[in-house]
């Protein structure tokens, strides 16, 4: 009964949670869209102009609407007005007589460019149609012709006085359709018209919204006041929805639904004669205006209207849709996740319950994306490009928020191990203590086989195996140490040697004393604690399951020197947070130092992997695939040097992660197939990388990035930038990613802001190392086990460049960029500036890896004394 009632409670908890967060999240979609009201302007129309192409008709690539299609766009517009204007007599040529069948009256358009042969035509068809057509009322020769430059005002002129001749006597009047600054600035052209034909459209003047309707009335009354005796028809008058800011001027669907309700009412009480531009989107115009072309239209492309002459504006009528989908996608994860994660408390469950639901919410949104904009090819590679961008983002940050909600709100950690007593000598198992080195400095080594000597354990040896070391300066000194500590130390050199440190293990291995029931691995360069075999091997006791015990890495001679400092807590930062959070569901890390291994699972399940350069985290999950179980405790049982500069931590990353990708691809069938890996334990091997595979598709992302800027710099019309909707959660994102490190840091350990400070620019400045590590691994079968030095830096004028000229490549391209959009581009617009908002945050990881070689190169510090063994505690604090 007590069960029944137990978990009845945990799905009511769990359907509050989900459903709390859902709601929230409706909220938040209503408020965004909460609405404005600018007034009423539901009425007739005076005129529409009128394109009738489809969503995805181009007539560039000669695909037209059918009769049918026009008649039905005609139907439509019957309803709210009956007059519409043309641009073309050839194209199209349907338009006029199915206007007729509607009631309809037409403003009829001859389409004129720097083709005189086509001009003929198009003048002709436009003439003939004018003449059998009752229902057209007059005729605009060229759209903007001498705005676009295609003729000059004479060639111009020609054209009208033939179409002004041809049709005397029939009443039609005969004009041409320009800006009103064209006007202005060809008044002769004035005396070749019946009427003028005038474009106001303030958006492409910069003009805010809120002034623009009044602008746009004090250009009709110049013009009225400049042509007094010519009668003044607005040929096109609008807003765009969608589009670049100009100076002042927003689009957006509020935008073009206050400018039209300001309009009309003002255009009835005048009495004007006008045509709204226009009636539908044209998705073609792209080629030939740019991002804001298609997006002029009362209706969009599928004639769905964008909103409505009354009531509130909303910028986005599908918004409660968008909702909805969202919450009804992310309620069974949320109910999940609120379900079975035991010991959060509903802060916890609340947590990550509301980032599921956001990063559901942006999934949705850049799923529409393509229903909310006219894209082109071009744009939909961009598209692609950053919903890849944020789904990776999305899924590193719910990693990230899975571990950090595990910190900050799990009550305790059930899977806790600490120092164990010390057995009596006749109870300890016999350990074999393994050391490989390959051209370490011999006092490095002899200070670790010092420490070793020093253990507080009755039973164990010590195997060093010098592999690979061609300078017998460096092995022969190790080698006559250990001669002099008796039959227990053993030291083997192996001039040639295959396998890198794997191999010379598995040759230890061969080696190992018959009654040896435990190995244990440490560096070459690490003092270990008299009592790390006697607090830890105990735990081997407990079942013959436990096939590892690892204790935490840690370092010293670090605090007196910046780069150290940053490496120190760098690292420290995983064994305080990530250890614990993988340990909890044994799904350990193994690491190739401080640990120790059962005999006969490391024996019997094949030793080490050779082919594999991260061969103690290959062994680790080969283990736990077999059932086994991996303990840590984290208690800090032996110290080693920090690698010696920028250059050295690169490299021992960039090996790190090609070995990560040996491993994924070597064990995918496994993580994804079956086997006895539980559900937790796949999804940390498989998420566990996801930081890195986000480096490597960051990587990606800068060069897609510097691509898509040139190609918005040198063809605009082409490459349209990228939507906010989508770009803008992406940098959110990043941004409270960023954010989750430096909190669990400041939670979990006793590290002040600045040393969490130079550990977030370590940590982000190994990025680049990182991304070609993770290529490499993908694309080579193979690596070359390189030795992080622990004793030198490079030396030589370039010396500081070397390491970090990629970085300083990337680095100055994405800021020439970044340069090149504002002072070559118009950056007033919020897409602009989030673009370039997007290229600067590229920079962060290259402007840390300069700060890390800056850092590597400043001089030594006397080290307080408190510092010297912060990373001691082993304990994460509040748990």
């Amino acid at each position: 009964m007590k069960k029944a009632l137990h978990w009845t409670w945990r799905l009511v908890g769990a359907l509050l949670v989900a459903a709390l967060v859902g709601y929230l999240q409706y909220l938040i979609w209503g408020w965004s869209n909460r609405g404005v009201s600018f007034g009423d302007a539901a009425g007739e129309v005076h005129g529409f102009a009128y394109s009738p192409y489809q969503r995805d008709q181009w007539p560039s690539r000669a695909e037209y609407p059918s009769m049918e299609q026009i008649s039905t766009d005609l139907l439509l517009l019957s309803r709210s007005t009956q007059r519409v204007r043309t641009y073309g007599a050839l194209e199209n040529p349907s338009i006029i007589p199915l206007a007729e069948l509607h009631g309809m009256r037409v403003t009829s358009g001859a389409w004129i460019s720097g083709d005189h042969a086509n001009n003929v035509k198009e003048l002709g068809a436009a003439i003939t149609s004018a003449r059998d057509y009752r229902n057209v009322e007059r005729l605009v020769v060229g759209n903007e012709v001498l705005l676009r430059g295609d003729l000059p005002v004479d060639q111009l002129i020609v054209y009208l006085d033939v179409a002004r001749k041809q049709l005397a006597g029939t009443g039609k009047g005969v004009s041409t359709a320009e800006p009103w600054h064209v006007w202005l600035k060809y008044p002769a052209l004035a005396d070749h018209v019946d009427y003028l034909t005038v474009h106001l459209l303030p958006f492409h003047e910069g003009v805010p919204v809120e002034q623009a309707v009044g602008y746009a009335m004090q250009r009709y009354d110049e013009l009225i006041a400049r042509f007094p005796n010519k009668p003044v028809v607005i040929g096109e008058i609008g807003w765009p929805s969608r589009g670049p800011q100009i100076e002042a001027a927003e689009a957006s669907a509020a935008a073009e639904a206050r400018f039209i309700r300001e309009f009309l009412p003002l255009a009835r009480e005048r009495n004007l004669d006008y045509f709204l531009m226009e009636a539908f989107d044209q998705p073609w115009k792209v080629d030939l205006e740019g991002w804001a072309g298609p997006y002029w239209g009362l209706f969009k492309a599928d004639r769905s209207p964008k909103f409505s002459l009354d009531g509130l504006i909303l910028d986005d009528i599908r918004w409660e849709q968008k909702a909805l989908a969202a919450v009804q996608i992310a309620f069974v994860p949320m109910f999940l996740v609120a379900l079975l994660l035991r010991g959060w408390g509903a802060r916890g469950r609340l947590w990550l319950a509301a980032l599921i639901q956001a990063c559901v919410s942006v999934f949705v949104v850049s799923l529409n994306v393509p229903e909310d904009y006219y894209l082109t090819d071009n744009a939909q590679l961009g598209l692609m490009l950053l919903i890849g961008a944020a789904g990776l983002t999305a899924a590193v940050l719910l990693a990230h928020g899975f571990e950090f909600g595990e910190v900050m709100f799990k009550g305790r950690w059930r899977r806790r191990f600490g120092p164990r007593p010390p057995l009596p000598a006749g109870e300890q198992p016999f350990v074999s203590v393994q050391l490989a080195c390959c051209n370490e400095p011999p006092e490095m080594v002899i200070a670790t086989i010092e420490s070793l000597a020093r253990l507080n354990y009755a039973n164990y040896e010590v195997l060093v195996v010098d592999n690979n070391t061609a300078d017998e300066a460096l092995w022969r000194p190790v080698e006559a140490y250990m001669a002099g500590l008796g039959p227990r130390f053993r030291f083997f050199h192996l001039p040639k040697w295959p396998g890198f440190k794997a191999g010379a293990l598995n040759f230890a291995l061969e080696q190992t004393d018959p009654r040896a029931e435990v190995v244990g691995v440490v560096d070459a360069d690490y003092v270990v604690d008299p009592d790390w075999l006697a607090v830890l091997v105990p735990h081997f006791k407990d079942s013959p399951d436990v096939a590892v015990v690892q204790a935490p890495q840690a370092h010293r001679d670090w605090a007196g020197q910046a780069f150290r400092r940053m490496c120190n807590w760098e690292f420290d930062g995983f064994f305080r947070i990530g250890m614990h959070h993988r340990n909890e569901r044994n799904a350990l890390i193994q690491h190739g130092t401080m640990t120790l291994v059962r005999r006969a699972a490391l024996a019997g399940h094949g030793g080490w992997s050779e082919w594999c350069i991260c061969e103690d985290t290959e062994l680790g999950l080969r283990l736990i695939k077999q059932g086994l179980d991996t303990r840590y405790v984290d208690h800090v049982l032996g110290r080693g040097l920090t690698p010696s500069d920028f250059a050295a931590i690169k490299s021992q990353r960039f090996r790190w992660a090609f070995g990560a990708m040996q491993i994924l691809k070597h064990h995918l069938p496994s993580l994804l197939g079956t086997g006895r890996l539980t559900l937790a334990q796949r999804y940390h091997f498989l998420t566990g990388w996801f930081q890195w595979l986000g480096d490597a598709l960051q990587l990606v992302f800068v060069f897609a990035s510097l691509a898509w800027t040139l190609g918005i710099l040198f063809q605009p019309k082409v490459f349209s930038l990228p939507v906010v909707t989508l770009a803008l959660p992406v940098l959110g994102f990043m941004v409270f990613k960023a954010a989750l490190g430096p909190v669990l840091y400041r939670r979990t350990m006793a590290c002040p802001w600045v040393d969490i400070l130079g550990a977030s620019v370590l940590s982000v400045g190994l990025s680049h190392a990182i991304a070609r590590g993770i290529f490499a691994g993908i694309v080579k079968r193979r690596g070359e086990f390189i030795r992080t030095p622990k004793s030198w830096k490079a030396k030589g004028k370039l010396a500081f460049f070397s390491p970090i000229r990629e970085e300083v490549g990337l680095l100055a391209a994405l800021l020439l960029a970044a340069l090149a959009l504002v002072g070559l581009h118009d950056a007033q617009g919020l897409e602009s500036r989030i673009w370039v908002g997007i290229l600067l945050m590229q920079t962060i990881p290259y402007v840390g890896a300069i700060l890390c070689q800056v850092a590597a190169y400043l001089p030594e510090r006397a080290a307080v004394a408190s510092e010297v063994g912060a990373s001691a505690p082993g304990v994460a604090h509040g748990h």
